[in-house]
């Protein structure tokens, strides 16, 4: 298994009230970006439903200079209805969310919860300050 420093959190940049399920975005990541699939390791959709995309032990494409030790993690979203970064996630993403990253920090007991914008200042993504609002996550 890969050691994993990062849990980095990210949005699918989708406006409020569009849907890329998926699917959709595995597709995406093939045709567009030359991917050989999606580039994260799971990917929550508006309903709450935590998609598995690459086998954690696979290196992700989704945080370029952290991909080698750190797992991607993308919910359906980011964007309101005219094109502006926003937590879009809906109730049901954000307790898949919270509920995945328990889960991952007790296999991953040492790495950090961090949003694509903290290693990357350019991007929003995942529009919420992801670091804070889940800095009191620990194994129990």
């Amino acid at each position: 298994m890969r050691t994993i420093t990062l849990l980095v959190v990210h949005c699918s940049a989708t406006l409020e009230g569009r849907s890329l399920d998926f699917e959709a975005c595995r597709m995406e990541h093939i045709r567009h970006r030359g991917f050989r699939d999606i580039g994260y390791h799971f990917y929550i959709t508006r309903d709450g439903e935590i998609h598995p995309g690459r086998p954690l032990e696979c290196i992700g494409a989704h945080c370029k200079g952290h991909n080698r030790h750190s797992v991607g993690i993308c919910y359906e979203g980011g964007l309101d209805a005219k094109g502006h970064p926003a937590d879009t996630r809906t109730l049901s993403q954000r307790g898949s969310l919270l509920a995945l990253l328990r889960e991952l920090k007790q296999l991953f007991p040492h790495a950090l919860i961090v949003g694509h914008h903290d290693l990357n200042p350019q991007k929003a993504c995942p529009c919420f300050a992801a670091a804070r609002e889940y800095a009191s996550i620990s194994l129990r």
